[in-house]
């Protein structure tokens, strides 16, 4: 059987073919026959056209910078935080109409239920006879006013009439001093002066009563404004809107009647963004005070929990710069998730661990609560980057580590490299020589383009019924 020189695209994919076939053939012989072809030269080039790549399942990874040596990575899982669970509970009892289906996302306001509660229509009536007494109030104030008008009239009108008489007396006195006679016009004057200044006495007194009567009134007044504002707020706070939209005029209102006023049910809404998990009440239900309507959370308020060792303290600190990356390999920088560094406030003494934890300065759409992956924490970060590509894209091919490196005056073919590498942190290695920034590498797909181009991996064969391979014919 002739050996093809490596590189040759026929050649490959026909070993391919034959490979397949080993792999049906049970017990039966299935030896590759004998190909006849010219001799090519030599190269470490392998075609892989759209289809292939397609067929063989390829995919690229780009050459990173990264820090291998300086970076630790520590298993873990996304969690919840504490902030981001909602449960909506019933501010007073009353019959449940869902207005939401479990897992539907929902916005911040978004009305989740619906309540019909009797204890609500009694809170309406005292807002009612309230808001009717301040009115009442304000209507009694509003009618004294003309009166207060006319008692401070009366009362300088009999303060003139006082001082007119006063006046007079002391005329005819001074008369009489002078002349004589006038007794009697003296006697007179100072009996009507007497019954003048009674009877601006007696308007002083009226007027004294006046003010205080609209002094309790005043008092009346703003206590009822500030039993009024507090039974608002209290009605604010069960239907969850500000004390202006309930004192705005109800839309379609004939009587420009305000917004409490025609709210027939209370509705209960999303204090946040997220999404409804759980409705245990069933519609049409009846829930005493603070039952509960339903759960909801918001999954992008996230952060990443890992576990490391305490072997690795005195390398780990706070602040450090860390980021979460998916169990996957990938080198898609968008699925990377980056933060800051916290340690747990306290270590398992009996597993040698310590909780760790990066805050998320973002969120990506595969961050959910419970998903797995990776927590990376570079503990210096002033070092020099080096190249370095996923240890899933080098293969063992004998005695040598192999990688591929997509072609890059070509992208439809791959080149055939020894690896050499540096050092390894279980899922980065360095890659001291043959890449620069900016390449691509095989990931997905580098063991059958290993197979394809390999000197050492069988040629053909056959399967023995005990499962063993041996390579020639079935003798």
């Amino acid at each position: 059987m002739n050996v093809l020189p490596r590189g040759a695209q026929t050649t490959w994919l026909r070993r391919l073919f034959f490979v397949g076939l080993l792999g049906g053939a049970g017990c039966k012989q299935a030896v590759v026959p004998e190909v006849h072809e010219a001799p090519q030269a030599a190269t470490n080039r392998i075609a892989v056209p759209e289809t292939v790549r397609r067929n063989l399942g390829i995919q690229f990874v780009k050459v990173e910078r990264r820090r291998v040596a300086q970076t630790l990575r520590f298993p873990g899982h996304f969690e919840l935080l504490p902030t981001a669970r909602h449960e909506l509970r019933t501010p007073m009892p009353g019959r449940v109409t869902l207005l939401v289906k479990a897992l539907q996302t929902v916005k911040a306001g978004d009305v989740i239920a619906r309540l019909d509660s009797p204890t609500w229509r009694a809170m309406q009536r005292d807002l009612g006879e309230i808001a009717t007494q301040v009115r009442v109030h304000e209507a009694r104030i509003a009618a004294m006013q003309p009166l207060e008008a006319a008692h401070r009239f009366h009362e300088e009108s009999l303060q003139a009439a006082v001082t007119e008489l006063h006046a007079r007396t002391q005329t005819i006195e001074a008369t009489i001093r002078s002349v004589g006679g006038q007794a009697r016009e003296l006697s007179e004057a100072r009996a009507a002066l007497a019954q003048m200044r009674a009877s601006h006495a007696e308007a002083i007194e009226k007027r004294a009563e006046h003010d205080a009567t609209l002094a309790e009134l005043h008092a009346h007044l703003a206590a009822g404004k500030d039993r009024l504002q507090l039974a608002l707020e209290g009605a604010a706070a069960i239907v969850t809107l500000p004390v202006a939209s309930l004192l705005a005029v109800a839309p379609g209102s004939s009587e420009a009647l305000p917004h409490w006023r025609l709210l027939a049910g209370i509705d209960v809404r999303a204090p946040a963004d997220g999404i409804v998990d759980q409705l245990p009440v069933a519609n049409g239900g009846w829930v005493e005070t603070g039952g509960l309507l339903g759960s909801m959370r918001d999954v992008t308020q996230v952060r990443f929990r890992a576990r490391g060792l305490q072997s690795d303290l005195p390398r780990l600190r706070n602040e450090l710069p860390a980021r979460a990356i998916p169990a996957a390999s990938t080198s898609d920088v968008t699925a990377h998730l980056a933060g800051t560094l916290l340690l747990g406030p306290e270590a398992d003494p009996d597993q040698r661990t310590i909780d760790l934890f990066l805050e998320c300065t973002a969120t990506v759409p595969w961050a959910r609560p419970g998903v797995s992956g990776f927590l990376e924490v570079e503990t210096a970060s002033g070092a020099a980057a080096e190249l370095a590509i996923p240890r899933a894209a080098t293969l063992q091919d004998g005695m040598t580590r192999v990688l591929f490196r997509r072609d890059p005056a070509d992208p439809d073919k791959v080149i055939r490299l020894e690896a050499d590498l540096g050092i390894d942190d279980g899922r980065w290695v360095e890659v001291k020589s043959g890449l620069r920034d900016g390449d691509e590498v095989v990931l997905a797909g580098a063991y059958e383009l290993m197979l394809a181009s390999s000197g050492s991996a069988a040629k053909g064969g056959h399967f023995h019924a005990d499962g063993t391979f041996h390579d020639g014919e079935h003798k």
